[in-house]
């Protein structure tokens, strides 16, 4: 198959390259290209375009020409104040591409959703694809992803010759995604290698959940959708539900019971001072995302995630702890700045990234 990879830099996109078989015609797009002479991003050809850029949509179209399936990954998560605006990647790049398919007379797109798309449900209850896509009113991540689903629905009634495929993740996670982590929730302030620590407080609340997947079964659901012409939305998260004290286990083994009003508001006043990067959006995100139910992945495409929720979190702390990495810009491994650097950072004015209210 001719496949055509956007965000092929990411956390996503690096595994997917890693794990579709030899023999495939590879080209992946990125704003800013990797190291073609790495792994694995020797495996495809590159080229360096914005999906956002107003007009990109005719160059996106010659790209595509010829591809059997188009795997959109490219979506700005929590970019900083000088990356482009989120929407414009978001929401803008996505109409380029869908318009870039249907010029370019594409049969299959997987698009990368998320169970954040979803309105909350149940606190512990598990929901399958069927469940509305209403997103958390206070998550522009949840928000930008709800619009997705929207605009992908649309698209489907408009264009019914092209196959689309949704798959809807919960975190992924894995060990060469640690720079990329870091500089979402740590900044510059804080030293990757505190996270894991067995004397590390974490202060998170009594009735949080959280879903993860490793990073690596999320790429095999890609290429089984891809080998199966698989379409419609699909669950991927590991089977565990990890609750307050096992989060607090991985990430530094002593939970501090902290009210999450009180998390909140000192996350806030953290990224209002430019402090830490994360934005208590996400929090917001974390308290209240439902539960993915994910019998269709293993019904539909025979899907079997190989990390247990624990080992993915696990992977993701061992490579912050070690400076895990790959050659490219959004997976550049942590920063291992001096103690002088990281104090210079505090006297930066404001936050460092684009809002997620």
């Amino acid at each position: 198959m001719r496949i055509v990879i956007t965000g092929a830099t990411g956390n996503v996109g690096t595994a997917l390259l890693t794990a579709l078989e030899p023999g495939h015609d590879l080209a992946g797009l990125a704003r800013r290209p990797p190291d073609t002479t790495a792994e694995p991003y020797r495996r495809a050809s590159w080229h360096a375009l914005d999906v956002g850029v107003p007009g990109a949509e005719e160059e996106l179209a010659a790209v595509f020409a010829g591809a059997d399936a188009v795997v959109h990954l490219a979506w700005a998560i929590s970019p900083a104040r000088s990356d482009p605006p989120m929407e414009r990647t978001n929401d803008q790049g996505t109409r380029n591409v869908l318009a870039a398919v249907v010029a370019a007379r594409v049969p299959h797109v997987v698009v990368a959703s998320s169970v954040a798309a979803y309105g909350p449900a149940p606190r512990w209850e598990k929901v399958a694809e069927d469940w509305p896509c209403d997103g958390i009113a206070g998550s522009a991540y949840s928000r930008g992803k709800a619009a997705l689903e929207a605009l992908l629905d649309r698209f489907e009634e408009r264009h019914p010759g092209v196959r689309v495929a949704r798959i809807r993740p919960c975190a992924i996670l894995h060990r060469h995604a640690a720079g990329e982590f870091a500089r979402w929730l740590l900044g510059p302030v804080v030293p990757a290698g505190l996270v894991g620590g067995r004397r590390l407080p974490v202060p998170l609340w009594t009735d949080l959940r959280a879903q993860v997947v490793h990073t690596s079964d999320v790429a095999e659901a890609i290429r089984l959708i891809l080998g199966k012409d698989f379409t419609g939305p699909v669950n991927l998260a590991a089977p565990e539900v990890l609750d307050a004290d096992a989060l607090a286990g991985v990430l530094g083994g002593t939970r501090v019971p902290v009210p999450k009003p009180v998390v909140r508001l000192a996350t806030r006043a953290a990224w209002l001072g430019g402090v830490l990067p994360v934005h208590p959006g996400w929090l917001e995100l974390a308290d209240r995302a439902a539960l993915g139910d994910t019998t269709l992945a293993e019904t539909a495409l025979g899907w079997q995630p190989r990390y247990d929720a624990a080992s993915a979190l696990a992977d993701l702390v061992a490579g912050l702890r070690a400076g895990a990495g790959a050659a490219s810009a959004p997976l550049a491994p942590p920063r291992r700045d001096g103690v002088l650097a990281r104090f210079r950072s505090l006297t930066r004015a404001g936050p460092s990234h684009q809002s997620q209210a």
